[in-house]
């Protein structure tokens, strides 16, 4: 069982992006939510649905490289059921990017009969880039725009203000700033946002989150903790335990004969988030609980 943990972040700026968000939504035909394909619901900002309204929405599964195969396809037909128009990309390879546009067209294709109908051919789509810090916002606009068109960085909280972008062929994309939302009413969508990256590590007790890290990958992908740090995971070691074993195999050791947790905790998260542990999915399609009822 994971030991509970309070994970909050909303800094002021955030308060300020959803504002620009709700004024600008207004200017576009559809907006792109980019999400984590690794914990796709937990990364998805409950707010965006109020702040967006009706336009038309495409959902875009990103990392999907570092993301469990299997998953990925069970989640892309999910949200398929659900209406969405969906793409999975990877926007550090490249992967899928492609077919953004051709998504899109087809997405906004009604748009684009009026725009024909008024004469208006020609005539740009608008579409919104939206999502959490640090799913890769900015470096899929770089790879859509096909050059450095957006600040790109592994840090949360870097893209401030708003940023239209053209990227030919009739398009102009907004970039808007990762917005996370006030209050994690769940444990499990606090702690998949912390292990991948999304909640800045300052703010939490990182052994902590490693040591429940280690609880969800022995729970789902036993394999891997055998395969890179050389130990099977009992079924009776706690979470501590196991960030204390795989220390101790890494020859992670402070005075004292001591395992360092700490430095362990860091390998850890870096790891993961690094893909090193191989491709991973946190989350299943219809697995929420009723604590996750608030993020429909």
């Amino acid at each position: 069982m994971s030991i509970e943990m309070n994970i909050q972040w909303f800094p002021g700026h955030m308060t300020k992006a959803r504002r620009m968000i709700e004024d600008q939504v207004r200017l576009v035909d559809a907006v792109c939510e980019i999400v984590d394909a690794r914990i796709p619901e937990s990364s998805r900002n409950p707010d965006v649905s109020d702040l967006t309204g009706d336009k038309p929405r495409l959902l875009i599964l990103n990392r999907i490289d570092q993301a469990d195969p299997t998953f990925t396809k069970a989640w892309a037909a999910y949200y398929k059921g659900l209406g969405y128009a969906v793409l999975e990309t990877d926007s550090q390879s490249g992967k899928g990017v492609n077919g953004f546009q051709p998504v899109l067209k087809t997405l906004l294709r009604d748009r684009l009969e009026q725009y024909k109908a008024k004469g208006q051919v020609g005539k740009p789509l608008r579409a919104m880039i939206v999502g959490i810090p640090n799913v890769g916002k900015s470096s899929f606009i770089n790879r859509v725009a096909k050059r450095r068109a957006a600040n790109a960085s592994d840090r949360p909280g870097v893209t401030r203000g708003k940023q239209w972008i053209s990227v030919g062929e009739g398009l102009e994309l907004l970039d808007t700033p990762g917005i996370l939302w006030p209050r994690f009413d769940s444990q499990r969508v606090g702690e998949n946002l912390a292990f991948t990256g999304a909640v800045r590590d300052e703010i939490m007790d990182r052994e902590t989150l490693a040591a429940n890290l280690f609880l969800r990958l022995r729970a789902e992908y036993p394999e891997r903790i055998l395969e890179r740090y050389k130990f099977k995971p009992d079924l009776e070691m706690d979470g501590y335990t196991l960030l204390e074993t795989a220390a101790r195999k890494r020859g992670f050791l402070i005075s004292g004969g001591e395992a360092d947790l700490e430095r362990m905790a860091v390998v850890l998260l870096d790891e993961f988030r690094g893909g090193k542990l191989g491709r991973i999915t946190l989350e299943r399609p219809g697995e929420k609980t009723e604590e996750d009822s608030n993020h429909d």
